[in-house]
Parts: C-alpha cells; structure tokens; sequence
C-alpha cells in the first residue's frame, strides 16, 4: 500500500509529508492557549495539531506508581500520578478546539487511551486516529479503534518487530487495512545515537505500508533526515516556549525552529525528485559546455583523407559526439574544413 486517505489528502509514497505538530500536553490547562498553539501550529506550516486524550484514572495504576520513577520520568519533581493529572486535556474541550481547528484549517488529532475517548474523537470527526507506542501490545484497544473504520497510524517506539507483527495483524483482524506506522524512540528527549532512521525502510518492506517518524530527538536533523529515508508522516513535539515547566515543554521544538524544520522539509521534498534519471531542465545548456565535440585539430583539405591526429575531442560539444571519432578516421573531406571547425557528417 503506498498512501492511504484521510479525507481530502493522502498520506504515503508520492505525497507530501504529513507534520504533525504534537502540542501534547503543553496547553497547560488553559484553552486559550491550546488555541494560540492551534494558531502557531498553522502558522509553521503543520498539517495537525495534535493532543492527548487520557485521564490518569485510566492510563495509570496509582499505587504501582507510588515510589516508582525511572528514565525521563526520574527528572519530575511531582509524582508520576500528579503529572499526568495535572496534563490530562479536559475532554469538554474537545469540540471546541476540533471546530476550532476547522475553522483555521488545519487538521485536529488527538492519541486516545481508552474508549471514550475513541468515540469522542469519533464524534468531533477525526480524519485518523494516531497510536501511541504503549499501547502496541494492547490488542483489545486496538481492535475496538481500528473497528471505528478510520485509518490509524501508530509509533512503535520500544516494541520488537514480532510485537508490531501481532498489532498490525489485531487491527486487519477487524478488517481495517489503513495502517500506517511511525518509527519512534519513548524518551524524552531520546538520543540522537538510538534514532535507528533505517528503521523507515525496515517497516516499509516488511509490513507494505505507508511509514512515518515520531521523533523525541533534540533539533531538526532527525525528521529531516527520515523524509529523505522516505517517511511519509512526521510528528515534533511542539510548543511557543521550551523554558516553560510542565512534562512537554522542554524537549519540544519551539515555534522558529518547529518553522524551520517544516521549510526544510518542504525544500527536501522539492530536491527529492521523482527518482526517474533524466536531463534536468537546469542543465541542458550544460551539456553545451561540459560535453566534448570532435574538431579539426589542423586545416584539412577537401578529398584529403582524415587521420587521427587531423582531430581533437574538446569542449563545448559541437559537432560530432565522441563516440563516432573511429568512424570519422579514414573518411575523405568533403569539403575544406579549417583548424577549430567542428567535424559533421555535412563534412566527411
């Protein structure tokens, strides 16, 4: 499968990169500032704003949790509960901020953990549902999305290829064949050395469908570099200020780097080509100046019959290519041809 729809688009090979700018968390509990990150999103360039829909309750096992913090989770200051607490979207939103997207016309997503939220989202009209990686070996979870028809793209960050094997295969089960999948590495930030682009190519061959990148690295390289590995999607943390507290902000891009990664993208894209290897439009004339012709090496009379050192293959192409010099050996002028005179078939 090389695209799939999502409405008024494709997302896949041949298309242009679908960017997901990933507000995450970093409204920080206000809806007007979800709405300026809305507006900044637009602003540079991405074709969703995307958020997370999951309340603690139902994501977290809170006594399990108690005394228990590792990796990225080790630099919180709250506990793990209380900072999922404090970033869960208020679902009363959720309309208000899909309209809202509508009407500056950027697309809303939102990742949801439970099944509420699957119909929520649902019901606002979200093009496709976006997977978080933790929930690749939630096979129940995702037949009851992929039921819903919608085509659903999940990351499969921390997860061994026979762990996507078994999702992948849960969602067909329903019948739903619109995957796509998004290599992705769950810390935050995650190194540039764990990145694993190739990884693009893996999957793509592997499971024949539309590929993407959700990327925690720091910068712009790593996204960039997986579109010209053929990512079909991309998904950047994002957010107006990374000196803000909060679980997001600090590994997000901010607004003019997020802008710049989103140009050179789309500049990528234009230097990408079609693969087919042709005479490109810029450089016909080149092959004026960089190509060789052969001339007269010396005044050749005519019925004089040529030798080899009566010629010379220089530049620019003129006359014959050089591939016909044998051939020209041995033929007679026809006609006067001076020293620095290109040699055609008009004259030999």
């Amino acid at each position: 499968m090389n695209s799939i729809d999502i409405g008024n688009r494709k997302i896949g090979k041949g298309e242009p990169t679908y960017i997901i700018a990933e507000i995450g968390s970093n409204f920080d509990g206000s809806l007007e500032q979800a709405k300026k990150l809305i507006d900044l999103a637009k602003e540079c360039g991405a074709d969703a704003a995307k958020f997370q829909h999951f309340t603690a309750e139902k994501i977290l096992c809170r006594e399990a949790f108690e005394g228990l913090k590792t990796s990225f989770q080790k630099k919180w200051k709250k506990p793990v509960f209380q900072v999922y607490k404090d970033s869960e979207f208020p679902r009363e939103w959720t309309k208000e901020l899909a309209d809202y997207c509508r009407e500056k016309e950027i697309d809303f997503l939102s990742a949801p953990y439970d099944k509420e939220a699957v119909n929520l989202l649902e019901e606002v009209g979200v093009k496709f549902f976006k997977i978080g990686s933790g929930e690749v070996t939630n096979p129940k979870f995702l037949k009851y999305v992929a039921e819903k028809g919608k085509p659903i793209a999940m990351a499969v960050g921390s997860t061994t290829m026979e762990e996507i094997e078994e999702a992948v295969n849960a969602i067909k089960e329903t019948g739903n064949e619109n995957i796509l999948l998004m290599q992705c590495v769950t810390n935050y930030p995650s190194p540039l050395e764990d990145a694993n682009i190739r990884v693009i190519e893996t999957l793509a061959e592997k499971f024949k469908v539309p590929v993407g990148y959700s990327d925690h690295t720091p910068g712009t390289l790593v996204p960039v570099a997986a579109v010209a590995m053929g990512a079909s999607i991309i998904e950047k943390h994002f957010t107006f200020d990374t000196s803000r507290t909060g679980a997001d902000h600090s590994y997000a891009l901010d607004t003019d780097v997020f802008a710049k990664m989103v140009k050179e993208i789309r500049e990528l894209e234009k230097a990408l080509g079609d693969g087919i290897k042709k005479i490109q439009p810029s450089e016909k004339d080149t092959q004026i100046l960089q190509r060789r012709g052969i001339f007269a090496a010396k005044n050749i009379k005519s019925g004089e019959k040529v030798t080899a050192e009566m010629l010379a293959v220089l530049r620019p192409q003129h006359g014959l290519k050089p591939k016909f010099f044998d051939e020209v050996v041995g033929k007679e002028a026809k006609k006067d041809i001076k020293k620095g005179d290109p040699v055609t078939w008009d004259n030999v």
